[in-house]
């Protein structure tokens, strides 16, 4: 160190401020990223984003890239804006991850193709549907916005969710559902999916709807539900985060943490949509998604347990300041209101339970078997087997819950799209001969990232011979 005072004090004031600037190069360098922007195909990069080329597969050393099994080409014009320049695109679905921190972003998506006419189904992780068959003619492009909920397993105060053997491998500790891995991965398909640019932002305002509930609610690998179709019905500031899971059961929610995981991530304002009964009716069997349970030990019947810990999820909602809402379980393949429906029990204590408690009610139960009737001798094609539903019902489901909201009059109703329109059950549409979702690129068991899973069955198609899982 200088003996000269003025020297020494200068040297002193530089190391000052290089000690503070290596620690914000620290500081950045450990600090997840959550604002990104990317351009896709060939040409230079506009500023302020990352030029990504058809071969850039995913790795965890760039944190993003496309998925594999995807084919894509790079489309080029002559727009001078470099944002409308190029584009990519596949003849068969294709997807796109970026590892982010757990959270809701923001996400715009610049679709089209510089030279062809394209059609654009967007899905986001676990096949949520966010935006449907949006068409460009050559050479013209659109913008659009969503948001998307992203999270992992781990609990702020503590431990983590139990997943399943769907959601993660069990030996290796890896999640396998694009559900709980932490990435944000977005899905284009349909008759020309292009894709030119895309840009994601954490956002921290944004309302999320939380869903709780089993199969007929989960974000399903194939089929459908109609939690997976629910985004496709709400505005940006929206954030749909579907904790559902097949299986499930009020008490499972419960002894698997799940229901610690929701409420550790609600902030005031929040909601979160309860629907349950399916599995809670079952008082004995292998439950065959956890193997060393038996449903005998989650069974809750309708008149007392049923209802008691809805009472227990409304209340612990509200202590966070969250919007609680109930929904009776859906209806079944077959059921029409000439008979007692199998779920009636639960479906009657849910929505007396809702007006016990001064909340929201979606009698979803009797929303069901309106769509039966009307459907009449295409009822049958909502489903899958006689509780779980093809895309074409969990749609039609799906519409059913944002009725509910909008009856409820409550200020999540604000944020429903404009194009959602009036929806009658008696009166449904689309029907099965116009309602086309497209197929997905190939997945693994429970959403994940192994190949296996073929692509999703058109609505009108015949239901599988072998009946889907009991739950």
């Amino acid at each position: 160190m200088p003996s000269h005072p003025i020297l020494r004090s200068a040297l002193t004031t530089l190391l000052a401020i290089a000690g503070s600037a290596s620690g914000l190069f620290a500081q950045s360098a450990t600090t997840p990223a959550t604002t990104f922007k990317f351009q896709f195909g060939a040409g230079k990069a506009a500023a302020g984003y990352t030029l990504v080329a058809p071969a850039a597969a995913y790795s965890k050393d760039t944190g993003y890239g496309f998925e594999p099994g995807t084919n894509l080409s790079v489309v080029t014009g002559d727009n001078p804006d470099p944002l409308q320049a190029a584009a990519v695109t596949s003849a068969n679905p294709f997807s796109f991850s970026v590892a982010v921190p757990e959270g809701n972003y923001r996400v715009t998506v610049t679709l089209g193709d510089p030279k062809a006419e394209s059609t654009v189904t967007v899905k986001a992780e676990t096949r949520r549907l966010m935006l449907e068959h949006l068409h460009t003619d050559a050479g013209k492009f659109i913008t659009r916005t969503f948001t998307v909920n992203v999270r992992g397993p781990k609990i702020s105060t503590g431990g983590e969710v139990n997943l399943d053997s769907r959601e993660m491998n069990l030996t290796t500790h890896e999640a396998i559902s694009r559900s709980w891995d932490e990435r944000l991965t977005l899905s284009f398909s349909d008759a020309h999916p292009a894709l030119a640019a895309l840009e994601i932002k954490k956002v921290d305002d944004a309302i999320t709807l939380f869903i709780l509930g089993d199969s007929t609610v989960t974000d399903q690998p194939g089929n459908g539900s109609w939690g997976q179709m629910a985004p496709r019905w709400f505005k940006a500031g929206v954030a749909v985060a579907n904790h559902a899971e097949s299986g499930e059961t009020l008490k499972g929610f419960l002894k698997e943490r799940r229901w610690d995981k929701v409420l550790d991530s609600i902030k005031p304002g929040d909601y979160v949509l309860i629907e349950f009964g399916t599995n809670d009716s079952k008082n004995h069997g292998p439950q065959n998604i956890y193997p060393n349970q038996d449903f005998a030990e989650t069974y809750a019947p309708a008149d007392t347990t049923y209802k008691e810990l809805l009472r227990q999820f409304v209340a612990d909602t509200k202590k966070k300041g969250g919007i609680p809402l109930i929904a009776s379980p859906s209806a079944r393949r077959g059921e029409d209101g000439t008979r007692p429906a199998s779920l009636a029990a639960y479906a009657t204590a849910a929505m007396e339970a809702a007006k016990e408690l001064g909340v929201p009610g979606i009698n979803l139960n009797a929303m069901g078997l309106d769509l039966n009737v009307a459907l009449g001798a295409d009822a049958g094609k909502q489903f899958a087997d006689g509780t779980h539903h093809v895309e074409y019902g969990a749609y039609l489901q799906s519409k059913c819950i944002v009725l509910g909201i909008r009856q409820a009059g409550i200020p999540l109703a604000q944020f429903i799209v404009d194009d959602f329109g009036d929806f009658d059950p008696k009166h449904p549409t689309p029907t099965p001969a116009n309602f086309v979702n497209p197929p997905d690129n190939t997945r693994g068991g429970g959403g994940g990232r192994g190949a296996g899973r073929g692509g999703a069955r058109a609505a009108g198609a015949a239901a599988p011979a072998t009946p889907a899982p009991a739950n």
